[in-house]
């Protein structure tokens, strides 16, 4: 491991070259490498230092000496000391150009290899648009107050928030009200995290117990919940504990889907955050996928069927593969519900060998790919076998992405045919991408 150092007291003084994959800028001081958090490429910054290692150092910007000309005043108050975000003090449009950078040097340099077609980004609303969260929660003694945010940046402890703009409003307009709520419980110090999940139809509020509310928590969540809009769930271990204070009607929460498509799904499981990037998203996939109605299209860590059901509507069957159990019951439950019959899903762990699963020894015409940040390598060798003429790969990490689609082009066969960006969360460093390869 790198050995850490001793600080220097005094400010330095840096030129910034370009920003790394988190947002921070890249300069140097005596040939090492500095991280600055706050500048900006092309700005000349005093900083200081915050840590120190033997191949490279870590700073703040105090004083921007020169300024980039993309600099943007930072609208929440909070940016800098909320770890939440990482680029608010860069335009928008900045923005979006270090996140098609990004991708395209990944796929250079990790991948060595070139998109034929370099899509325009898939853009939304910049704040308001993040429909789901996990919200740290603390009761701090000292202050007599809970504190309810994501976590300052370089610290575990919880940010002090009045608001978060990129919360959607129906979340974002009741963080105090919801610290105050907690205030007020007998077990407010045993609730380390909300999560917020936000529909179409309903949202809510899961908070997570490590202990038993008395019955005057429970009318006053019941309250909160009743005078703001929320179901309120508590979850005292895992997800599979889950309890509806109020058992809502309809039981699920819903986003409304491209292809005349209504999808269900509970606060715990995963769905896209920005719910307006995920319809372009999906009219994308159905674009540069395109199924015929006489195709056989295979979706591979397809959720609870956000893009496998809109497929459907195109394809002659569609087949999603899933490892969370609950994720594919909802999925086949969402397929029933839209009375949709052309498409089957099974559970399978994609990372392990899949030799034992009749799914997996089939022929496909197309191939959809969305895995985790860890990606899909151990999925790159089975494509020849399931020969697909097109495959679209859908990704929140451009590194495992490029190395994903370096393995597929170098060893099996296919082009790069087109890659681009969509901005799923504006504000952060997050690159969501999608690319399109033939063979």
């Amino acid at each position: 491991m790198s050995k850490r150092r001793a600080l220097p007291q005094e400010p330095r003084t840096a030129t910034i070259e370009r920003l790394t994959h988190d947002g921070r800028g890249l300069g140097y001081v005596d040939g090492k490498a500095v991280f600055v958090q706050g500048a900006l490429p092309g700005e000349t910054v005093r900083f200081k230092y915050t840590d120190i290692r033997r191949t490279y150092a870590l700073g703040e910007v105090l004083e921007c000496l020169t300024r980039s000309p993309e600099r943007a005043s930072p609208p929440c108050p909070h940016f800098g000391a909320c770890g939440g975000c990482a680029l608010q003090h860069l335009n928008p449009k900045a923005q979006l150009r270090f996140k098609h950078e990004l991708l395209l040097d990944q796929l250079r340099r990790i991948g060595k290899v070139e998109p034929s077609e370099i899509w325009p980004p898939l853009t939304g609303p910049v704040f308001g648009y993040r429909r789901k969260a996990r919200l740290g929660v603390r009761w701090v003694e000292k202050k007599g107050r809970t504190f309810v945010g994501f976590r300052e940046r370089g610290s575990g402890r919880i940010a002090e928030l009045e608001a978060c703009l990129t919360l959607h409003p129906k979340i974002s307009e009741r963080i105090k009200d919801l610290a105050g709520l907690i205030d007020r419980l007998s077990l407010r110090d045993r609730i380390p995290q909300v999560e917020v999940a936000i529909g179409d139809n309903r949202s809510a509020l899961v908070f997570r117990v490590l202990g038993p509310p008395c019955a005057e928590d429970r009318v006053r969540l019941e309250e909160f919940g009743s005078r703001f809009g929320f179901d309120v769930y508590l979850q005292p271990q895992g997800p599979d504990s889950l309890l509806a204070l109020t058992p809502p009607d309809p039981p699920w929460l819903c986003y409304r889907l491209p292809e005349a498509i209504t999808l269900w799904f509970g606060p715990l499981e995963f769905t896209q955050v920005n719910a307006e990037i995920n319809q372009r998203l999906i009219e994308q996939v159905l674009a540069v996928l395109d199924p015929n109605p006489d195709e056989t299209v295979l979706d591979l860590f397809c959720g609870v069927g956000n893009f496998t059901l809109p497929l459907a509507r195109r394809a002659f069957r569609v087949v999603g593969v899933e490892g969370n159990p609950q994720a594919v019951l909802r999925a086949r439950e969402n397929a029933c519900l839209n009375q949709i019959a052309n498409v089957e899903f099974h559970c399978a762990d994609l990372s392990q060998d899949l030799a034992a699963f009749p799914w997996a020894l089939a022929r496909y015409d197309k191939l959809l790919l969305d895995p985790p940040r860890s990606g899909a390598l151990p999925i790159m060798d089975y494509i020849p076998r399931w020969e697909p003429k097109r495959v679209v790969y859908v990704s929140c990490n451009p590194a495992t992405l490029a190395r994903d689609v370096g393995h597929l082009v170098r060893s099996h066969g296919y082009r790069l045919v087109g890659a681009g960006i969509l901005d799923m969360f504006p504000h952060t460093a997050h690159v969501e991408s999608m690319v399109l390869l033939q063979r």
